[in-house]
């Protein structure tokens, strides 16, 4: 179970327990019940897998998959939201990494904010703020993915009556305060003390870069998103559930 749907069995029990506290029963396709449909959904989650192929193993038709995915993830978006930090959480006297990262998405025609051309692929532009072995601590809601870091982070007012030296991140988010690597300077090369003020800097951001990693190992927020652009939100919300319920 646990390769499939990212859960052991004992977790897996717990959720099924919050779920149907939930009444979730109420509206999961019949044909499938709750159980199959938590199993479905997080298989699908996890590993991104094709909504056909999911049909096929579990003997029913695609547009039942499709309908049991998207209850069930709508009710774990609502059921593990508690377990989901937020920004109010972060502690002014605590030193966090910052960065920023795509979630791929489809290419949408009507939705050309969505191109990053610093990734070169559509998706959207989430923050992530970490401590400094690398536990993530807080994650902002999806913007566009053509929304540049640094502009993510002043919407989400992430710094907001914080001390920003107390925070660490790339270059992009020169000039807000933070901890970062210097630039190269115009028409100069860099010093030997700058190059290795960057080296430390860039060394100390390593686990934010790990702890990112670890997250999209839920391949949906890894691999192009297929499902409607406006499901993406409460998606990436049952993710952030699951990913911090199982940390």
């Amino acid at each position: 179970m646990k390769n499939s749907t990212g859960l052991t069995t004992a977790t897996f029990a717990f959720l099924l327990e919050l779920l149907t506290a939930n009444q979730t029963t109420h509206r999961v396709p019949p044909v499938l019940g709750l159980r199959e449909s938590l199993i479905v959904t997080l298989k699908y989650l996890k590993r991104n897998r094709v909504q056909a192929e999911l049909a096929e193993d579990h003997g029913v038709s695609q547009p039942t998959i499709s309908r049991a995915i998207t209850t069930v993830t709508t009710v774990l978006a609502d059921t593990l939201a508690i377990f989901i930090p937020v920004a109010d959480d972060l502690s002014n006297k605590v030193s966090y990494l910052v960065d920023g990262t795509l979630l791929p998405c489809w290419s949408w025609a009507t939705h050309p904010e969505l191109y990053s051309g610093k990734h070169h692929t559509t998706g959207v532009n989430v923050q992530v703020a970490a401590t400094l072995d690398g536990r993530i601590m807080w994650v902002s809601d999806p913007l566009p993915g053509s929304t540049h870091d640094v502009t993510a982070l002043d919407t989400h007012g992430l710094l907001d009556g914080q001390d920003a030296s107390q925070y660490i991140g790339d270059k992009g988010y020169i000039g807000r305060g933070m901890i970062t690597p210097e630039r190269k300077p115009p028409n100069q090369e860099m010093t030997e003390n700058t190059k290795l003020y960057n080296k430390a800097i860039n060394q100390l951001r390593w686990p934010i870069e790990q702890a990112i990693a670890h997250l999209k190992t839920w391949r949906i927020l890894h691999t192009d998103y297929r499902r409607p652009i406006d499901t993406i939100a409460t998606t990436i919300t049952a993710v952030l559930g699951l990913y911090f319920l199982t940390s």
